[in-house]
């Protein structure tokens, strides 16, 4: 613990970030922690996804004191590693920092946890305590969060299954605290005129507003190589077979993902494909949608919320509270398995599959203010 003599000065506080979905989940909690007239809270952007971390930045009003321009085309996981290790040790050796501020599973938040750990710094992890008990389902996602629950000093868990998880691992109870999701805090700062606005400009991409959209996304490592083909096989029979809805896909500018889906899935007439939507389109669509494919954690936490049924393309998903709700079914990559349980949905009007959005398991909105409460009890 650094500091125990300064009673007077600010603390300050680092939020590491480098993804669109940690920039979703941490401005909720970067807003509430400037409420503290007692903290200087810094972010810094480490641009794992440049692109999209920065645009949903600068969306919510947050811009990063901090930009370590990371990532490289093609770069293996330890070469993105080290890469962000060594930028963030330079930041945290010119900066005094008092505590740092990670969420989920990224290449960013285990790094950040990493360099505050080695320099004594407090670690505080949103999102906490989700497990697939496979480090190889999420690859490499289930392993860095579960070294990083082994340096945190505090745990914020979304849902009683994670507290669960964290104390079967002999997590001090005293350091856990029951949050929920601050992606549904997110959700809150968008107007309805926001996001209704989404709408005109997710026409002008193709985008037919009607009660027969879907919605696909898929970008995760381990669906790579041949699952990525047996996931193009069932979308391309499903366009065929529902050929009157519109399949709508934001492309992941991964190339490796990117070329293989504008050459399987590019001539497809009901197959929109998409730069990567901002949050408020990507909303808009999730409200809309009929149905759900895919293989992203947050939006199988955000999706509840509109009550949009949601097919996961995972083996495992550390978001089994949706799965047990009846919010979501694990289809993996199986052609066979997402053509037969998504027919299901597609064959039926959209009003007859809705689901209650009331029951959301991941959060009740006030995920954030939980987080910043527990953090100014840390320091008393």
């Amino acid at each position: 613990m650094k500091h125990p003599e300064s009673v007077s000065r600010k603390k300050k506080i680092l939020v590491v970030l480098g993804t669109r979905p940690e920039a979703i989940k941490l401005a909720p909690v970067i807003l509430e922690l400037r409420k503290n007239a007692e903290y200087d809270v810094f972010v810094c952007n480490t641009e794992q996804q440049k692109e999209l971390s920065n645009q949903t930045l600068d969306f919510l009003g947050i811009r990063a004191n901090f930009n370590l321009n990371a990532m490289l085309a093609n770069q293996t996981l330890a070469t993105v590693q080290s890469r962000i290790l060594a930028s963030l040790s330079v930041v945290y050796a010119v900066n005094d920092f008092d505590a740092t501020v990670v969420q989920g599973d990224t290449m960013s938040m285990f790094c950040g946890a990493l360099v505050s750990f080695y320099g004594g710094i407090p670690v505080f992890h949103v999102e906490a305590g989700l497990r697939s008990h496979d480090l190889f389902e999420p690859f490499p996602e289930e392993a860095m969060r579960q070294m990083t629950s082994r340096m945190a000093a505090l745990h914020f868990a979304p849902t009683q299954l994670a507290v669960e998880s964290l104390m079967r691992e002999n997590i001090d109870p005293e350091k856990i605290a029951l949050t929920g999701n601050t992606v549904i805090d997110a959700l809150s700062c968008l107007s309805p005129k926001t996001v209704e606005a989404a709408r005109g400009a997710l026409m002008d991409k193709g985008v037919d507003p009607s009660d027969k959209l879907v919605l696909l996304t898929v970008h995760r490592r381990e669906n790579h190589g041949g699952r990525l083909e047996s996931i193009l096989s069932a979308i391309t029979d499903l366009a065929a077979a529902f050929h009157d809805h519109q399949f709508i896909l934001p492309v992941h500018p991964n190339p490796n993902v990117k070329t293989r889906i504008h050459d399987v899935l590019g001539t497809r007439r009901n197959v929109v494909l998409t730069a990567p939507l901002n949050y408020p389109e990507l909303v808009w669509i999730m409200k809309e949608a009929k149905l759900v494919l895919t293989d992203s954690g947050g939006i199988q936490e955000e999706a509840p919320t509109f009550g949009v049924p949601v097919l996961v393309m995972r083996y495992e998903t550390e978001r089994t509270e949706g799965v047990a709700a009846g919010y979501a079914k694990l289809v993996g990559a199986d052609c066979r398995k997402i053509v037969a349980e998504a027919a299901a949905v597609l064959s039926k009007p959209k009003s007859a599959t809705r689901l209650d959005g009331n029951k959301n398991p991941y959060g009740d909105g006030h995920a954030a203010k939980k987080i910043a409460m527990r953090i100014e009890g840390f320091w008393k």
